[in-house]
């Protein structure tokens, strides 16, 4: 996606309860998951064999989260034991229990479009937003990873991410909106994954106004819904 379209838009993210609309292109969304993976692996010492507990919503930030996790070798998943936790301030318990075997880190997301940290943050958690913005964006990938997702390589999930989006008919360039979740591996693949494999762009729409999506899907130009 970067060298046949660096600079077209790869995700637009909405909010219809905030009125949030964010909008990345393939250049800026690696920038995002090489700030993320350099703040795994230099900062909460996560790489190849970690655990990366990703307990965020189906966000542009959470896309940066996920592929930050595989550039640095390391394995996604939406629940614990994990090594380190990516979560928001709502899922906080849920995190600590991820991590509690292993003693590990957590990094709260705010999720906040103006990257505003988290309020009353517990000592000894990361702040995601403030910690990722000071991390380099460019970043070698790991030659040796480990598992990418369910204990699978990341060439089995991109494999099943071209068959996700075969068995969905989708296009190359497909540019998709989506309201659904990323909150199973295989969620994971057919919503997200399964656009990129294909070369498509996302909109992705976070607690949806009904009334919207229809005027939405013609200003985005919208070839697919899912």
């Amino acid at each position: 996606m970067l060298a046949a379209d660096p600079m077209g838009p790869r995700i637009t993210f909405y909010d219809d309860a905030t009125g949030e609309r964010i909008e990345l292109s393939a250049v800026t969304l690696a920038n995002w998951a090489a700030k993320t993976a350099n703040l795994l692996r230099d900062e909460l010492l996560a790489g190849p064999g970690s655990r990366v507990a990703v307990l965020l919503p189906a966000h542009w930030q959470s896309a940066a989260v996920f592929l930050g996790v595989w550039w640095i070798g390391a394995e996604a998943v939406l629940s614990g034991p994990a090594d380190v936790a990516v979560c928001t301030a709502d899922r906080l318990d849920e995190a600590d229990d991820a991590v509690s075997a292993a003693m590990g880190e957590v990094a709260v997301a705010s999720l906040d479009p103006f990257g505003r940290p988290v309020e009353d943050l517990p000592i000894g958690l990361t702040d995601y937003a403030t910690a990722v913005r000071v991390h380099g964006d460019q970043i070698v990938p790991e030659a040796q990873p480990g598992p990418a997702l369910a204990g699978k390589s990341a060439t089995e999930v991109l494999a099943a991410a071209q068959s996700a989006a075969a068995a969905a008919g989708l296009r190359p360039g497909e540019r998709v909106l989506s309201t659904a979740d990323w909150d199973s591996p295989d969620a994971l693949i057919a919503n997200l994954l399964a656009v990129f494999a294909v070369g498509g762009s996302l909109v992705q729409v976070a607690n949806p106004d009904p009334a919207a999506l229809g005027r939405r899907t013609q200003t985005e130009k919208v070839t697919r819904v899912l």
